[in-house]
């Protein structure tokens, strides 16, 4: 690990990274160079304290975990990412797993939409990062680990997973579900990580099984139309805009609701309820 070098990279980055990047509020008497320190903590979902002490040389070795929430909070493009790894004496993420860091465009536009729910899922439907009403609205997705950081696993082995939808649309979002998880398993391949999530869940499910056996593909939601079930609210009806990056490995869904609609009015009570509870 090279503490000097990884300081001194974190702190570069952090004075050229502006508040208005990261959708924050430049004040009247704001003096710091680029981020503060607090900032930069908060957006990496850290200690301030933590975050100091490594750009102070003090820290420990980051986790892989840590210098990935660090590559999104400061919004490092690839190559700075791996930068920051090798620094910190890991090896840098395989191909397989650069799909989970999220770019710095898309992170702009998150950063713009902090009133909005919205998050970013890469193709094997794991939650890289949630607006606040985001987790308010579909509960936190970004804590799970190994197999369960995959919504399809979930979907097929937690059955609390499916009360984020009505009943009554549950096996048509199975099969969505599974037609997803076979285009990210076409194009990595067996050895892949959507490859140790089918492997699992044809061990685990009888109606994955069933519905990898069906061998969908490409099966598209009709419109943008989507329905919510949330415990406090009840259903919602949704319109879930999406916006590819360039090689389609990670997709961010804008959830809104047609204005003057009872829909409407219940998400504008999403920031009063707070987070909701994952369904795990």
């Amino acid at each position: 690990m090279d503490r000097a070098q990884l300081a001194h990279f974190l702190r570069t980055r952090r004075e050229v990274l502006q508040p208005e990047d990261v959708g924050l509020a430049r004040g009247p008497r704001r003096r710091t160079q680029g981020l503060r320190r607090e900032e930069v903590a908060a957006l990496c979902g850290m200690s301030t304290d933590y975050y100091t002490r490594i750009e102070q040389q003090r820290g420990p070795m980051p986790s892989e975990p840590m210098l990935a929430a660090l590559a999104r909070g400061l919004h490092l493009s690839l190559e700075e990412r791996d930068h920051i790894f090798r620094m910190a004496g890991h090896n840098t993420p395989s191909r397989d797993m650069r799909a989970d860091h999220v770019s710095p465009g898309m992170m702009r536009i998150l950063d713009r939409l902090q009133d909005t729910p919205a998050q970013v899922m890469n193709s094997l439907g794991e939650t890289l990062v949630q607006t606040p009403l985001a987790v308010a609205l579909v509960g936190n997705e970004t804590g799970f680990t190994g197999l369960e950081r995959s919504f399809a696993y979930r979907w097929f082995t937690l059955p609390r997973t499916r009360r984020i939808y009505p009943e009554a649309d549950r096996a048509l979002q199975g099969r969505y579900f599974t037609s997803d998880l076979r285009a990210a398993y076409s194009r990595t391949g067996a050895g892949s990580r959507a490859g140790l999530v089918v492997d699992a869940l044809l061990e685990r499910s009888e109606e994955f099984a069933e519905l990898w056996n069906a061998h969908e593909v490409g099966l598209h939601r009709e419109g943008d139309a989507k329905r919510i079930q949330h415990p406090d609210l009840g259903i919602l009806d949704l319109q879930c805009q999406t916006l590819y990056d360039g090689d389609r490995s990670q997709v961010l869904l804008v959830y809104t609701a047609t204005p003057g609609t009872e829909s409407h009015d219940k998400l504008r009570l999403l920031p009063v309820l707070g987070a909701r509870a994952a369904d795990r």
